[in-house]
Formats: structure tokens, C-alpha cells, sequence
């Protein structure tokens, strides 16, 4: 049982590091949350890709800064929350969902946020 969880978590890094990578290039798709959880994803299946990421010229900073200090970058919180506004306001917009699906969108935006904005950054 205990393999299952560590192949589980090591795939899910794989995924948010390839996520992270193309969110690079893409500005509505932040690289930053993606890197945290792919570190989060690795410290529990690979100390050794963990390892990997936290001394990556790019990415390590980021990852470290968040480990050690629990700190988000000013840019990684205007990127993130510019990102986050837009992609849920086309949402709200394209989708016509039923009005309890729009308030519930508007509260995980507004609480994904405050948890940003309420961390220091560096």
C-alpha cells in the first residue's frame, strides 16, 4: 500500500512540475503554485527530485523561500492573482452555470486570494 501512495505522490509531481514549466510561457496559467505542489509532491516520494527542484537555478529559489519562510514573491502574487481573476471572470462569463455554482467560483477565488495575499512575501 505504502508503494501505491509514493508512485501516486511522484506522478502528481511529475504532472504540477510539467504544469509549472508550461505556465512559464503561458501568462494565464501561474507557474509558482504548480512548483510549490510539484516540491510538496517530491518531498514525499523522491528526496532526491526534491532535492533536484530546491537547487534548480529557476525554481529553486521560489521552492525554497516558500519551504523555509513560507513567503510568495510580490510578482508570483500579481501573476497568480491576475491569472486567477481573469480565468475565473471568463468562467463566470462563458459557462452560464447555475447562480450557486457562480457564488461557490467567486468564494474559492476569493479564499485562494486571501491565503496568497495574506503571506508575506520577500
Amino acid at each position: 500500500m505504502r508503494g501505491n501512495w509514493q508512485r501516486m505522490n511522484l506522478c502528481l509531481g511529475w504532472l504540477f512540475l510539467l504544469l509549472g514549466i508550461v505556465g512559464i510561457p503561458l501568462p494565464l496559467l501561474p507557474t509558482t503554485p504548480f512548483l510549490l505542489l510539484a516540491a510538496f509532491f517530491f518531498s514525499r516520494s523522491s528526496p532526491r527530485l526534491h532535492r533536484w527542484l530546491r537547487a534548480h537555478r529557476l525554481f529553486g529559489p521560489i521552492i525554497r523561500d516558500w519551504e523555509e519562510h513560507k513567503r510568495i514573491s510580490l510578482r508570483a502574487k500579481i501573476s497568480a492573482t491576475l491569472a486567477i481573476v481573469l480565468l475565473f471572470a471568463i468562467s463566470l462569463l462563458v459557462a452560464k452555470l447555475a447562480l450557486a455554482l457562480d457564488i461557490m467560483l467567486v468564494l474559492v477565488a476569493v479564499g485562494v486570494l486571501v491565503f496568497i495575499w495574506t503571506r508575506p512575501h520577500g
